[in-house]
């Protein structure tokens, strides 16, 4: 039998998952095209970014994940366009050829049109993100030591966090527990100084943590309240520039660090058809992922939005376990598809989410049974999840030491500003 062409496009969380269930399977042919040469882990980016772990702690090479799989192959480049009528997909490194077409290319950020946040603001959504965040807020800390003006010095020490979701929750804790544990050893100019240091929480919601239950709401609130963020809910940054990030509540924030989680959309695709596209760019997939009015383009992962399950009719969630989930049903579907075995419906199991807070903090919820987690035992069950989901045993590892290190010291050491040298 000839082997079917297969092109995955991004290696995110859907994308591997999907490569390496449909790995040496014997009618296949695959091959994975990724901007980057690596695959990395995004709920812990902002440990990366807080210098907590390192880059390569949460990321592994796709050719070396590749290494024992005699059809998976992989391209590094980025996706200008699909010819549709050619079964072809054009990067930046060349074009390829497929039989199936496979998106995962997963979001960007979205930055709801405003170009001065969009030019000032510091997302977290990529590795390139984070080390490019723990960079500039360690510059600002050695600029505030050496600053004399009081109302200057708190702009540096002043950070601003948009987006009430599990990753504005938990880079807010981090900051915080930071500041209490780290800064004032590592900087002692700062032990004369009082009330100048500031981590606001702003969120457009009524609740942190919009999808989770409403005790792990209220828990979330209580326990970074008591660690010293100041959280602002139903208020959006409208703003921000000359040092100021301007609220939808007519108030400002003086300060020269916001960082954006505040929202996600999907990558527009040239060459797909226009009704195709839906809310946020995300493109629509009827129930066995194939994206609508193609015949061989699937889509899964955060890029996807299928409606047609019963328990999610507004399609869902952008999460980590909805992308792992398709990439496996979608390669079991191809399985089918090649033995002449009709196609199963993707149906979503939610297996329940967490958010970490600081140490020994953390909320979980499960959905079946309904429970609700705080404390110490959701901080390790959150500890336990994130340490087995890493892709390689050195992943693992690794990560494991540097946070059991912290976790003793209330310390870490990757607090190095180290920025490639840059040819003028």
């Amino acid at each position: 039998m000839l082997q079917k062409k297969v092109v995955i496009i991004g290696g995110g969380f859907a994308g591997i998952n999907f490569a390496q269930h449909l790995s040496n399977h014997p009618n296949f042919d695959i091959t994975l095209a990724d901007k980057d040469n690596y695959n990395f882990f995004p709920p812990l980016l902002y440990q990366v970014a807080t210098g907590f772990l390192e880059a390569s702690n949460i990321s592994y090479p796709f050719r070396k994940m590749f290494q024992k799989k005699k059809n998976l192959h992989f391209r590094m480049g980025s996706l200008l366009r699909v010819l549709a009528a050619e079964n072809k997909v054009v990067l930046s490194s060349g074009e390829l050829e497929y039989d199936y077409l496979v998106l995962a290319t997963g979001t960007e950020t979205n930055f709801f049109g405003m170009e001065q946040v969009k030019a000032n603001a510091i997302p977290m959504k990529t590795l390139g993100d984070a080390l490019e965040m723990r960079n500039y807020l360690l510059q600002q800390l050695e600029a505030a030591t050496i600053t004399t003006d009081k109302k200057e010095r708190e702009k540096y020490l002043t950070i601003v966090i948009a987006g009430g979701g599990p990753t504005g929750v938990e880079v807010s804790g981090m900051l915080a527990e930071m500041r209490k544990h780290v800064v004032r050893k590592d900087y002692p100019e700062f032990n004369t100084v009082k009330n100048e240091s500031h981590i606001y929480l702003v969120d457009g919601g009524s609740h942190l943590l919009a999808p989770m239950s409403a005790q792990s709401q209220k828990d979330t609130f209580d326990a970074l309240s008591k660690i010293g963020v100041e959280i602002k809910l139903n208020t959006r940054v409208r703003d921000y520039k000359d040092d100021l990030v301007m609220l939808s509540n007519g108030e400002s924030i003086p300060s020269k660090t916001l960082i954006w989680a505040a929202g996600v959309s999907g990558k527009a695709i040239d060459g797909l058809p226009a009704e195709a596209l839906g809310h946020a760019n995300r493109l629509l997939t009827d129930e066995y992922q194939k994206v609508q009015h193609t015949d061989n383009i699937f889509a899964v992962g955060d890029i996807s939005l299928l409606d047609a399950d019963p328990g999610f009719p507004k399609g869902h969630p952008q999460v980590a376990q909805v992308a792992l989930q398709q990439g496996k049903h979608l390669a079991d579907n191809l399985k089918r598809l090649s033995t002449g075995h009709p196609l199963k419906p993707f149906r979503y199991r939610d297996k329940g989410s967490m958010a970490i807070i600081g140490r020994n903090k953390a909320v979980a919820d499960l959905p079946m049974p309904k429970l609700h987690f705080k404390g110490f035992i959701a901080w390790f069950m959150w500890v336990f999840i994130h340490l087995i989901s890493l892709v390689t045993f050195r992943n693992k590892l690794t990560t494991l030491y540097n946070w059991m290190i912290a976790y003793f010291t209330r310390d870490q050491a990757l607090r190095m500003i180290i920025r490639p040298f840059k040819k003028e």
